[in-house]
């Protein structure tokens, strides 16, 4: 469970916005609202990755553990954001394996490509990322985000980039995971239809 305890987000003297949420496991709370509010600064300060130049007050806590002062590497948490930001170096397959927990090298790559199937993308296992287009990287990062086994996924406008067919399609496959998993999720998105589809609370900021 993700509890966010008057959780402020604070630039100078102006508080940006102000979250009160219990967001259970399996369920996907949104948080919706124009550009420039602080949606995204909210799924930053959870990961333990705000900006020194903004101020955070209240608690975060996580699986009943405070994690509000808790360096990033130790909060489990997993963030998606709009880009993939795929690694250059290694192809499809090494991308996700690199974020895997625990298990052997060779289960890492076959459970790897056991996700790319399920999001359409087996056949490109191995091929270099720089090929991909816009929209298969996407996934590509989501299946990653997944893959990294976290307490708790973070979602920035995930699906904003991917067209309105795959849009779709990805949107199901990540929810369902997320119930699957267990995991209590935060959505910021400016879209109606991704915060309906979840179907649990959205909080219009």
């Amino acid at each position: 469970m993700l509890v966010l305890e008057d959780v402020a987000i604070q630039l100078k003297s102006q508080i940006l916005l102000q979250v009160n949420a219990v967001i259970k496991p399996g369920e996907i709370v949104t948080l919706m609202g124009p550009s420039g509010v602080g949606k995204s600064s909210v799924l930053a300060a959870i990961a333990g990755l705000l900006p020194e130049t903004f101020r955070l007050s209240g608690k975060i806590i996580l699986n009943q553990h405070n994690i509000t002062n808790m360096p990033a590497h130790l909060r489990h948490t997993g963030l998606l954001y709009q880009d993939a930001l795929l690694f250059e170096h290694l192809d499809v397959t090494g991308n996700i394996v690199f974020a895997m927990p625990g298990k052997k090298h060779r289960d890492k790559k076959q459970y790897a490509r056991q996700l790319l199937e399920q999001v359409g993308l087996g056949e490109m296992a191995q091929r270099p990322v720089s090929t991909l287009s816009g929209g298969q990287a996407s996934r590509v990062s989501l299946v990653r985000t997944l893959a990294s086994e976290p307490a708790a996924l973070l979602l920035d406008e995930p699906f904003s980039k991917l067209d309105s067919a795959t849009r779709h399609s990805t949107r199901q496959w990540v929810f369902e995971k997320i119930r699957e998993a267990g995991l209590p999720a935060l959505l910021v998105t400016h879209d109606e239809e991704d915060a309906a589809a979840t179907g649990d609370k959205i909080i219009k900021v």
